[in-house]
């Protein structure tokens, strides 16, 4: 008899209860599992992301990855973003082998979510540094490390959305 082993499908990574996922998260840590955050907008996909999280994840065990609400996308981006809706961008993040779990929040840093969910590890992109992380503080507050992940930014959505916009596509 042969054993097949049932993948975890997109959607089954998608938590949408914050305080459901911290309580999974807990469980995970109390047997000694390294959780890794890391947080963002994610909105059209690209490389970058890609690699960021894949590196994310090389740190720890379990990714959980917090994208953050349209209206805070808006704020954050400008008008016309984000791109692609909430609900699409959880799903395609989730549909990702190097993702473990998916949320959103709505407020402009992840403050809360990492007072909420006391990672091992949170995880930012080589634009930033140690010393420039917005949530630093809390981030040694909650006894998470700051890891700097993926390759040098040289990938951005508004310069993917720059490029669709140079194009002259055929009829």
């Amino acid at each position: 008899m042969a054993l097949v082993v049932k993948k975890k499908r997109s959607k089954d990574k998608i938590v949408k209860n914050k305080k459901t996922l911290a309580g999974i998260l807990e469980g995970l840590k109390s047997q000694g599992k390294k959780v890794v955050l890391t947080n963002g907008c994610f909105d059209i996909l690209h490389v970058g992301h890609a690699r960021c999280l894949e590196d994310a994840k090389s740190r720890g065990d379990f990714l959980v990855v917090a994208l953050n609400e349209d209206p805070v996308v808006t704020k954050l981006k400008g008008r016309g973003y984000p791109i692609n809706p909430l609900e699409d961008r959880m799903e395609l993040v989730a549909s990702l082998t190097s993702v473990d779990y998916v949320t959103a929040f709505g407020d402009e840093t992840a403050d809360e979510i990492l007072k909420l969910f006391k990672p091992t590890l949170y995880a930012k992109g080589t634009d930033y540094t140690e010393r420039t992380v917005p949530e630093r503080n809390t981030a040694k507050e909650v006894g998470a490390k700051i890891v700097i992940v993926g390759d040098k930014k040289s990938h951005a959505t508004s310069k993917v959305v720059q490029k669709i916009r140079r194009r002259k596509f055929g009829a």
